[in-house]
């Protein structure tokens, strides 16, 4: 078992576009169905549908969410695909697998007055006011994921043209561009930035810690991020996601095209396909410009 999970590990490891988070997640998972297989005395090669079925039904009695379970079931499907691949077994038993349904839910989208309130509860006068207020404008202004605002780089910034350089999921880069308010409130940080002397192999990330002299974590941008809201009064349960969800959903209602707001975000379905791989970047920078909130209020 333990040499199969290995082959599978080194398998995955070639596979082109998953990041190293999804490799570790997808061995886990596979681990955890080996572990329920052994207990059923059953080899992986061996195991039937109804096994699998019995698997996913054992991870939600003991109360794995539907989401979890559908990403765990992800891991199996690649592992059996992998067994077939290197000729371990002739069937795939997670063709008739199905996921379970996750439960419907909207995203939490805030409204730019909220964010200015959640903006202007940032006390401008403690040294990392300015860096948290280019923070949420960088997350807001350019949809980012909190994992790519942590490692955005100096040499990823493009300010004069209007655009930044950014690092997605599978190691994939996109531009995307940034609007006058966010490169107004980086520029401010810089000002700051340039007094605090960055560790050896810090010195190119844009957003930095005073005390640790190091780029910041994720979970500090989620702890300041929720500290200003609850200042502002802001009721919402808010991630920094929730402001990447707020920048898709003003620039849709503000009439911007479907598909541009897609490569901004960095989609999956942009980078699996080359539907939109022609989408001129200047088209790009035009939608911002002409449906992004902050373009009419500074």
């Amino acid at each position: 078992m333990s040499q199969l999970l290995d082959s599978y590990r080194a398998h995955i490891l070639l596979e082109r576009g998953l990041s190293e988070n999804t490799r570790d997640a997808y061995t886990r998972d596979v681990d955890k169905l080996l572990s329920f297989l052994a207990d059923e005395g059953v080899r992986p090669e061996a195991a039937t549908l109804d096994h699998l079925h019995r698997f996913a039904f054992a991870l939600a009695d003991i109360g794995i969410s539907p989401t979890s379970v559908a990403r765990i079931l992800s891991g199996v499907r690649s592992f059996y695909r992998f067994l077939l691949l290197d000729g371990y077994t002739d069937r795939d038993p997670t063709e008739l697998l199905e996921s379970p349904k996750k439960p419907a839910h909207l995203p939490v989208v805030l409204s730019v007055e909220e964010i200015d309130r959640i903006e202007a509860a940032i006390d401008l006068s403690q040294p990392e006011g300015q860096r948290d207020l280019a923070i949420i404008e960088v997350l807001y202004g350019c949809g980012l994921r909190v994992s790519e605002l942590c490692n955005l780089l100096l040499s990823d910034l493009y300010l004069d043209e209007g655009f930044i350089r950014v690092t997605g999921k599978g190691n994939k880069q996109r531009l995307v561009p940034i609007s006058a308010r966010a490169v107004h409130e980086v520029r401010l940080w810089f000002a700051t930035r340039c007094h605090i002397d960055a560790k050896p192999g810090e010195e190119d990330y844009v957003f930095i810690s005073h005390t640790r002299r190091q780029h910041l974590s994720r979970i500090t941008v989620f702890h300041n991020l929720r500290l200003y809201a609850d200042r502002a009064g802001i009721t919402k349960v808010i991630s920094p996601h929730t402001l990447r969800h707020s920048f898709a959903t003003h620039l849709l209602e503000g009439g911007a095209n479907l598909r541009a707001i897609q490569a901004m975000l960095g989609h999956e379905s942009i980078a699996t396909t080359e539907m939109y791989t022609h989408i001129d970047r200047s088209y790009l920078r035009q939608q911002v410009i002409e449906h992004f909130p902050r373009n009419h209020t500074h």
